[in-house]
């Protein structure tokens, strides 16, 4: 992976997460809580943790291993995730942005939550982060469909793409 396919990769993760952010606009905090029975029972606790599984990601990258996520009740509804999430990914791209067409094959060690030492290559590494939001923004749609709700606009890459004219 290029430096600039990763920029654009991560270009694409936060335009898809902002899409499904105003789709959550119209939640009422009882169906942003609400347990539909999911991986993560809520619409609430699925979007902690993707917004959880990216810092731990980037604690990893930058030499902290954590050994566990964030409690979803800490963020009670859509605006007490905003501010750390956008924390959290002007952080992330500051630390892309230093790595460069070579550091994408930087091999990272760290730790799994059980304390296993592992290592991966970055590209791996971010492509894993935009992969897994991606799955838990397709439960969320779902979600959201089961209560009735509007879906977000298209979340696919290749919708960003042709918005985006990245060719």
């Amino acid at each position: 992976m290029t430096f600039e396919e990763a920029r654009n990769l991560l270009d694409y993760h936060y335009w898809a997460r902002d899409r499904m952010w105003a789709a959550l606009e119209a939640l009422s905090p009882e169906n942003y809580t609400r347990d539909l029975g999911n991986s993560f029972c809520s619409v609430r606790d699925t979007v902690v943790h993707m917004y959880a599984g990216e810092w731990v990601w980037y604690s990893r990258w930058t030499g902290y291993s954590p050994t566990e996520f964030p409690n979803p009740e800490d963020f009670p509804d859509l605006d007490a995730i905003r501010d750390p999430w956008k924390s959290q990914e002007q952080k992330v791209r500051l630390f892309v942005g230093s790595l460069g067409d070579a550091g994408m094959a930087r091999v990272i060690e760290y730790k799994t939550f059980k304390g296993d030492p592992t290592k991966s290559s970055f590209w791996q590494m971010l492509q894993h982060v935009v992969n897994h939001a991606t799955f838990h923004r397709g439960q969320v749609t779902t979600m959201l469909r089961q209560m009735g709700m509007p879906a977000p606009k298209s979340q696919d890459l290749i919708t960003y793409y042709r918005e985006r004219s990245v060719h």
